[in-house]
């Protein structure tokens, strides 16, 4: 990473400002907070503000900074039960007393671009995706509450969306994370953005230790099965993976856990296991052994294909919203058009009947590292550059 040449504002450079990051909720180590963490390692000495924070899960980066809650972790219960909390977040994020920085930067896909800002103070939010159970996930969101929750939620979601769209109108400026994401943007929030996308850690996937896979239930056999991988929500539709691979008797392997996970369970036969959260050190060579990684729902994104890319495996992907952005059709891997289970097995059919060699390992991991965060830091410094001149000129 090339040193920040940054020409003077009120006479402090780019690596002076005063920075404070704005997440959600620091619960886990995905795909927003490995945004988070990459520009942490751009700006050393930021602050971060949060709803919820579980320390004991976050990386060394992360933890490394100052991190600040609101009055959200303090409430009965926070740790597991931090999403019934959010009618009360945009309280908790206006309260937040940002006058000491210079720069402020949201992470959004859940409540965090709110706050309130000096006028002459830069806000960049960096948008996984404007909040889906506001707006197209918010039927579906519906249907899986009871009648009591649904007549509460009409009317708070409803003040809800009138607050995400209003408070959208005081970020200075907008960054998606894919072309998907930037219609969503523009769409609900009536805001222009730049697409720039999330870093992945491609160096982690490039020479998997394939003894690794021992610390897989049941040691998976190279080469033998497909794979699905992260979290179980009804969202990723991994429910067409496990129909498609039940109705045919192709392996699958499922890693990860969720609300569906029993009822996935209940649905899958005799040639799909479940083996949880795989180890860390195992998902390299998890991705490396399989026949292709199946990616069977509507992402902002889609880091996973990418993942499985740079370990040298094709992905095998529902052709709409952020896949788009991360695969490259016969290069990276196939997509099937309807999001439905015969569409998926016609793929699949025409996935195996091309053969391994259709597929350049070579092509593969070349793809993946262009979403390194080597160049996702270039390109939000690249952006920075421009738009936090720009502000204080």
């Amino acid at each position: 990473m090339t040193a920040m040449m940054i020409r003077p504002m009120d006479g402090k450079d780019l690596s002076q400002l005063r920075v404070a990051f704005i997440h959600f909720w620091l619960t886990g180590m995905r795909g927003g907070e490995r945004v988070v963490e990459s520009l942490c390692r751009m700006f050393p000495k930021a602050d971060i503000y949060t709803h919820v924070v579980r320390p004991e899960v976050l990386s060394q980066t992360l933890l490394t900074h100052p991190i600040h809650t609101t009055f959200i972790h303090k409430l009965p219960g926070i740790i597991k039960h931090y999403q019934k909390y959010f009618p009360l977040m945009p309280l908790a994020l206006e309260q937040l007393d940002l006058r000491g920085y210079d720069l402020v930067i949201s992470s959004e896909s859940g409540p965090a671009k709110g706050v309130i800002t000096r006028a002459d103070t830069p806000h960049i939010c960096y948008c996984h995706s404007p909040m889906r159970y506001l707006w197209d996930f918010y039927q579906d969101y519906l249907d899986s509450t009871g009648p009591a929750t649904r007549f509460l939620m009409r009317p708070i979601f409803h003040r809800l969306r009138l607050w995400d769209y209003a408070s959208a109108q005081r970020v200075d400026h907008i960054i998606a994370n894919s072309r998907a994401v930037q219609r969503r943007v523009k769409r609900w929030w009536g805001r222009e953005s730049t697409v720039i996308h999330p870093p992945v850690d491609v160096s982690a996937f490039a020479n998997p230790d394939m003894s690794q896979l021992k610390n897989v239930l049941g040691q998976p056999v190279p080469g033998s099965y497909y794979i699905c991988l992260g979290q179980l929500v009804s969202y990723k539709r991994v429910d067409l993976a496990v129909q498609a691979c039940t109705a045919t008797g192709r392996n699958l392997i499922v890693s990860g856990d969720g609300p569906e996970r029993k009822k996935l369970e209940k649905m899958a036969g005799p040639t799909v296991r479940f083996v949880g959260r795989a180890p860390s050190e195992a998902i390299p060579p998890f991705y490396a052994g399989c026949k292709a990684f199946l990616f069977p729902g509507e992402e902002d994104f889609g880091i996973t294909p990418l993942e499985a890319s740079a370990a040298g495996r094709p992905v095998i992907a529902y052709g709409k919203d952020g896949a788009l952005d991360s695969i490259i059709p016969d290069e990276t891997g196939l997509f099937f058009e309807q999001q439905n289970t015969d569409s998926l097995i016609a793929t699949l059919n025409s996935f195996e009947t091309t053969g391994d060699t259709a597929w350049n390992v070579d092509t593969l991991k070349a793809h993946a590292q262009g979403f390194s965060e080597v160049l996702f830091r270039d390109r939000m410094e690249t952006y920075l550059q421009k738009v936090v001149v720009e502000s204080y000129s």
